[in-house]
């Protein structure tokens, strides 16, 4: 099932998380667009652009945080289990009872448990599994906040600046406008912008679905701040920021 709600913030915003079994995007940089999908994406926001004075600027993060509990508590699964297993099969492996030699049999093995475990626990499926959905809401949403920063979309002459950021790994897009867009546009609107994208998400398409969102985000800039003939100008470029 597809979930959606809002996040608020102080510039207010609204994401989507999206479920693993029926929203297969790739994760890490087996998903990286292709220059025609790059071009495609580059496009959409240039038509959005047309009709409002407001900027849109497209992402796509391959993770929105590094997750190392989840490493933490694999390694601590597989160590408890690996320790469970031994002492429960205790008669085959010492037999004539308990020595030195054994107890360090023992420590060692569950310490390779717990460093195998860890390892598996970096995997995304795994970190997934091992995170709960309100934390990796949170994770996305500093993600976003630090990327609106980091790439100038708050410097618009009319602060008219709306990040649209898919995370892969989270299989969430998160849709933060600038505080002036946050008075005018309510939250339910931008829950629009992400519902546009989140079928197109569900099949994989990431080109597609962001389009999507950016056709929708358009619309609705259009009503809240439309463009001025002859005084319009591209203040933040087209392309998609891709970090993966």
């Amino acid at each position: 099932m597809v979930r959606s709600g809002a996040m608020a913030v102080e510039d207010s915003a609204a994401g989507a998380a999206i479920s693993e079994e029926e929203a297969p995007v790739a994760t890490g940089k087996q998903a990286a667009l292709s220059e025609a999908e790059r071009e495609r994406i580059r496009q959409a926001v240039h038509a959005a652009e047309q009709q409002t004075s407001a900027e849109i600027v497209p992402m796509v993060v391959a993770r929105s945080g590094l997750y190392r509990d989840a490493q933490h508590w694999a390694g601590l699964i597989a160590a408890l289990t690996t320790l469970a297993l031994l002492l429960t099969i205790e008669v085959s492996w010492v037999p004539w009872g308990w020595h030195a030699s054994n107890a360090a049999w023992l420590v060692l093995a569950v310490t390779l448990a717990y460093a195998g475990g860890s390892w598996i626990g970096r995997a995304p499926a795994v970190i997934r599994l091992l995170t709960s959905r309100e934390r990796m809401q949170q994770k996305v949403r500093l993600r976003a906040e630090r990327a609106f920063a980091q790439h100038a979309v708050s410097q618009t002459r009319e602060r008219t600046g709306v990040l649209i950021m898919l995370s892969i790994l989270e299989r969430q897009i998160y849709v933060l406008p600038d505080r002036s867009l946050a008075r005018l546009v309510s939250t339910e609107r931008w829950k629009q912008v992400v519902q546009a994208a989140v079928e197109r998400l569900q099949s994989g398409n990431i080109a597609d679905g962001l389009s999507r969102a950016i056709a929708a985000c358009g619309v609705i800039l259009a009503e809240a701040c439309p463009g001025r003939p002859g005084d319009n100008p591209n203040e933040l470029p087209d392309h998609v920021i891709d970090e993966r």
